[in-house]
């Protein structure tokens, strides 16, 4: 059996804090963000984006860009809406999510647009 690797993300150093699975890959490359908007429209989850301030990632909620994109089914309109909300707030980490309505929860969650850590 292989051994687990430490990540070494601690509090006391922000640019080393992991958001979500995704955060332990490579960040992921427009294609593959677009991969994903594609997965959640094709799931039939209603997508959202969320931002927030790096420092109150963990302790806040995340503010909601807009209301849920209910019904949406136009990647690149969702991508535009994560875009939009980047741009607005570029110093903000940025978070797609997929709310599935029959679990009533959410399916997907990934941050897409890393803040700048102090």
């Amino acid at each position: 059996m292989s051994e687990m690797q430490d990540y070494h993300s601690r509090l006391s150093d922000p640019a080393s804090r992991k958001f979500e699975t995704f955060s332990y890959l490579p960040a992921m490359s427009t294609e593959q963000i677009r991969a994903q908007v594609e997965y959640i429209v094709k799931k039939g989850w209603n997508p959202a984006v969320e931002h927030t301030e790096p420092e109150n990632a963990f302790d806040h909620f995340w503010y909601m860009w807009k209301l849920p994109m209910f019904g949406e089914s136009d990647v690149s309109r969702i991508l535009a809406e994560a875009e939009a909300c980047h741009k607005a707030n570029p110093d903000h980490h940025v978070r797609l999510v997929g709310y599935d309505n029959f679990k009533q929860s959410q399916g997907a969650s990934m941050v897409i647009y890393r803040g700048k850590t102090v």
